[in-house]
């Protein structure tokens, strides 16, 4: 029993030993954790994990040891606690050249190795030697990993003597190691993202240097001033010896444009005409071309060629970087930092810098490719109008042909221009009959030219309207005749453009280069074509020219918008809601309450400045309990000073400008009126940028307004430009139809006045014969046979016969001769000024020309026509275009007259009822009363609605088919009576009964 009680109490006194180390290990591994959760430091985490370990386990040394990632397995203690007595092993290189055969592989799986006597655990003598070198008896060593790889060692030291390492013991150390490990990631992630903030920051501050740049050299036109500005801000940046800017030429060699260098150095501009580079001209480009870099850090160490050292010698260069210039997707140049004194290690953001300006320079280039290109359209658009107006001011072919010739040839800079007419009466030959000529080359005019080959390769294309340009003649695959012809003339390059008339080939419009070949610009060519096409215009001399409209081409110069930094989470919420509207009134109001509730402030306002900087509150959001001080009235606020001081003093209210672009707009106040509050410096930068964002949707908002009204305007202009051009095309065809009447007038009078002069001799000549023939009946009994023919023939009919038809030619004649004096009456050609005529001329005029509509047909029955012409003295007035109103109106009338008999008609027949006798009259009235002459048509159709009847004058509306009318008659017919004649024009209509329309023309018009 005793022993029983022995063995029970030394068990429980164990245990409790057990207990207790446990609990002291549980106590010291807590304080570990709990050290590594207040500090990021390792170093630190490293120390007091080794002095609690160490007091913990009594051991003779605790330390960290960390492999050497850059040497096999080599590696040093980083951290330590060593008991006074023993050797330190800090700052001591250890190499175990066994270590990565028997030991790596293990501790890279976890596994612990625990030695309690390491002259009995049969190590190698090496790593018996390395421990011996630290005085290490018995050894516990727990592996530290870093994402799976091994980092370093967690090493406990016996170096008193032998010892037997518990389980306990080991199972600590290693969660020791586990949170080590632990740790060890901590401090990577951050050493890591230091690195990343850090990098951001050098990247935010270059991009704002480059940024600047940017700003700097976009605000200049002037290429040369953007290249010095270029250089000497790069030379800045990168402080290198030089920056300077090389331009490629055609065949790859190249100079430099523009550089900046420090004092000291030759200057590149100016000194060689031009740089070959070998490489660059076999490769064309070389790498520039695909928008590569290259960095040089040492020209000697590089392995350049021979050559390319030398020409880097000559540029004094020892290091150098180099960026390509694009011009859209051509290599432009290339802009170069060279480092002259030393060689030099070029960092990535330098280049990456440097390639970043290259791509600007591009940029501002390709703009001002595109800005000079438009100028020089301008400048043609405006030679073309300036010769157009020249065309109009003179219906003269010769002055217009002159003109043009030297216009064209001083506006392309040619050698020649001249005007090539065919001769109608020959196959394709012709002469030039007009030219410009330079004086370095022969004239060719009056020269007679005939192409066999023309008809067969060129006639039909240049009869469809296609300009020939040709950059080199002797380029082309060309016919011999063809060559010979134009070397006659010293053409190197040539354009031509057909002159068509009435759809005919009449001319060609020839331009020539003499001195050398000459790519012809797609725009040059666009140019020649619409000389050309002026030119027939110009042939046909027609009174009614088309206005030529204008091509405005805008260029929006496109910009780089600054990268904007990151927002706090709010504010950006704040600025989406101030962009989600364009509307001034939402804005404000989405503006304040946003940030009243971003500031947690009472009220928030916007005050506007008037232009005598007085003002007034035109928003405002506030907490219950406020009123409203957006619809108080204007207030002048009192001048204050802001000092420093102010900004650390609380106070009720603090505000920021809200501009627009350049102009003070107005302020955005906040305030706390409860009680004054520190405003902090993060709540005023917050409430500023809120305030540069409101200018901008200011702006913007004005700006969508402007563009509304710029876009209104273009629309009323687009419209009224479309009616002009449609109303010139209708006036053009009436004109045509004028000439097409005076011509056929013209055609028939001829033989008509032949026939009615020699009536008057055939009835004398016949009243001769007949007397004779009287005489011969008197004597026919002497004359048997012509007795016999005479009884024969019915000689009595043809004597009472013969004045009959006579006369009958008399009446048909002169019907024909007052039917072509009412087309000439109509028609008008030679009367295109004011002139006094007869207004009965030009009314019985239309209704002789409209008489084959006025007659009965199968359809309908006639149409009467009611004249009640009044006295009315001549009227001063275009007596063609006013017989174009007489022409609208009666056949508006005619049409309602027709479309009433269908109507009334076809209802008849629909209720099988016989169709009454339906009257369609129309009268025709005019008076002279108060010097003003009124003529009044009207008609009984079936009348205008008034819905309709308010617009008949507006062009393009019609109430009939497509392909009956264009709704331009109506409107054609006011302007002439209202613009023309200064007149008046209206029209009166009941339904069923009829339409009246009243013309007024002042006598003394």
């Amino acid at each position: 029993m005793e022993l029983n009680s022995n063995f029970t109490e030394n068990s429980l006194l164990l245990s409790g030993v057990q207990l207790q180390e446990q609990l002291e290990q549980q106590k010291a591994l807590a304080s570990v954790i709990g050290r590594i959760r207040e500090s990021l430091d390792l170093e630190t985490i490293f120390q007091t994990t080794v002095i609690e370990v160490r007091q913990l386990l009594n051991a003779n040394r605790v330390a960290v040891f960390q492999f050497d990632v850059e040497k096999d397995w080599d590696g040093e203690f980083v951290s330590e606690d060593v008991e006074p007595g023993w050797n330190s092993a800090m700052a001591v290189k250890v190499h175990d050249h066994c270590f990565g055969e028997q030991f790596a592989v293990h501790y890279q799986q976890g596994r612990v190795q625990a030695v309690a006597d390491i002259y009995e655990a049969e190590l190698s003598d090496c790593h018996v030697a390395i421990l011996s070198q630290f005085q290490v008896r018995a050894n516990l060593v727990v592996p530290l990993l870093r994402e799976k790889e091994l980092w370093g060692l967690l090493c406990i030291h016996q170096c008193s003597e032998a010892r037997n390492w518990k389980e306990s013991e080991i199972e600590f150390i290693r969660q020791i190691a586990d949170h080590l490990t632990v740790a060890i990631q901590q401090a990577k992630h951050l050493y890591e993202v230091q690195l990343q903030a850090a990098q951001l920051a050098q990247a935010a501050q270059r991009d704002r240097v480059i940024d600047r740049l940017v700003d700097e050299i976009r605000l200049p036109l002037d290429i040369d001033t953007i290249f010095k500005t270029t250089t000497q801000e790069i030379l800045k940046l990168l402080q290198a010896d030089r920056v300077a800017i090389f331009r490629f030429n055609a065949d790859w060699s190249g100079s430099f444009v523009a550089e900046s260098f420090a004092e000291g150095w030759t200057p590149l501009v100016g000194v060689q005409n031009a740089i070959a580079d070998t490489y660059l001209q076999q490769t064309q480009g070389g790498r520039y071309v695909n928008n590569e870099t290259f960095t040089v850090n040492d020209i000697y160490q590089a392995g350049l060629k021979d050559c390319h050292v030398s020409l880097l010698e000559q540029f004094q260069a020892k290091a150098f970087a180099t960026a390509p210039i694009l011009q859209g997707n051509t290599l432009w140049g290339v802009i170069a930092a060279y480092q002259n004194s030393s060689p030099r290690q070029w960092q990535s953001y330098e280049v990456e810098s440097l390639s970043k300006i290259g791509t600007q320079i591009g940029v501002v280039l390709r703009h001002h490719e595109l800005l000079t290109k438009a100028q020089y359209q301008a400048e043609q658009q405006k030679t073309l109008t300036s010769v157009i107006t020249r065309i109009r001011e003179s219906l003269d072919l010769d002055i217009i042909f002159q003109t043009t010739v030297t216009e064209v040839r001083q506006m392309l800079q040619v050698d020649r221009v001249g005007i090539f007419r065919f001769d109608p009466q020959k196959d394709w030959e012709g002469e030039f009959i007009y030219e410009d000529v330079a004086s370095s080359c022969t004239s060719a005019r009056s020269e007679k030219v005939y192409d066999h080959c023309f008809s067969e390769h060129f006639a039909p294309l240049y009869a469809q309207g296609r300009v020939n340009a040709i950059a080199d003649i002797y380029q082309e695959k060309f016919q011999a005749c063809y060559v010979q012809i134009l070397q006659r003339f010293q053409v190197r390059a040539n354009m031509v453009a057909p002159l068509l008339k009435k759809g005919e080939l009449w001319g060609l419009l020839c331009i020539h280069q003499c001195d050398a070949p000459r790519y012809w610009q797609s725009s040059e060519i666009e140019f020649a074509s619409q000389i050309a096409e002026q030119l027939g215009v110009a042939l046909r001399q027609d009174s009614y020219l088309k206005q030529f409209q204008m091509q405005a081409v805008q260029l929006a110069e496109a910009t780089e918008r600054e990268k904007a930094m990151e927002r706090q989470e709010l504010l950006a919420t704040t600025v989406d809601k101030i962009r989600q509207s364009l509307d001034v009134e939402t804005i404000f109001r989405t503006t304040t309450q946003a940030v009243r509730e971003l500031l947690e402030v009472e009220r928030v306002a916007i005050y506007r400045f008037n232009s005598d900087w007085s003002g007034k509150f035109v928003a405002d959001s506030f907490k219950d309990g406020w009123k409203p001080v957006a619809q108080a009235q204007p207030i002048i606020l009192e001048t204050f000073e802001d000092t420093d001081e102010d900004d650390k003093l609380p106070r009720n209210e603090t505000f920021v400008p809200i501009r627009q672009g350049e102009t003070l707009w107005g302020l955005l106040v906040a305030y706390q009126n409860s009680q004054p509050r520190y405003w902090k410096d993060e709540e005023i930068n917050l409430l500023a940028q809120v305030g540069v964002q409101l200018g901008i949707a200011i702006q913007q908002a004005e700006l969508l307004e402007q563009t509304k009204r710029q876009t209104l305007e273009l629309t009323q202009a687009l419209q009224e430009l479309k009616q002009t051009q449609t109303r010139l095309i209708q006036g053009e065809k009436m004109a045509g139809l004028g000439q097409l009447l005076a011509g056929v007038a013209h055609e028939i009078n001829n033989p008509v006045s032949f026939i009615f002069g020699n009536l008057i001799h055939l009835n004398e000549y016949i009243k001769e014969l007949l007397n004779v023939i009287k005489i011969y009946r008197q004597n026919d009994s002497l004359f048997p046979d012509i007795k016999k023919q005479i009884d024969k023939s019915d000689l009595n009919f043809i004597i009472e016969d013969l004045p009959k038809t006579l006369e009958s030619m008399k009446i048909g004649t002169e019907r024909i001769s007052q039917i072509v004096l009412s087309l000439r009456n109509f028609s008008r050609t030679d009367e295109a000024e004011l002139k006094p005529v007869d207004i009965h001329e030009g009314l019985d005029s239309t209704l002789l020309i409209l008489g084959h509509r006025l007659k009965n047909n199968n359809e309908r029955p006639a149409i009467e026509i009611v004249k009640e012409y009044g006295n009315i003295p001549l009227l001063e007035c275009y007596p063609a275009q006013l017989n174009q109103v007489f022409m609208n109106l009666l056949s508006n009338s005619v049409d309602a007259l027709e479309e009433k008999f269908k109507n009334i008609h076809y209802q008849h027949l629909e209720s099988s009822t016989l169709c009454p006798k339906i009257p369609l009259n129309i009268w025709i009235n005019t008076q002279f009363i108060n010097n003003q002459i009124l003529i009044r048509i009207a008609d009984n159709g079936l009348g205008i609605p008034e819905e309709v009847r308010s617009h008949i004058f507006d062009p393009f509306f019609t109430t009939k088919s497509p392909g009956k009318g264009t709704g331009l008659g109506l409107s054609i017919s006011y302007q002439i009576v209202v613009e023309k004649h200064h007149g008046h024009i209206k029209c009166s209509s009941k339904l069923g009964q009829g339409t009246e329309f009243l013309i007024e023309i002042p006598s003394g018009n």
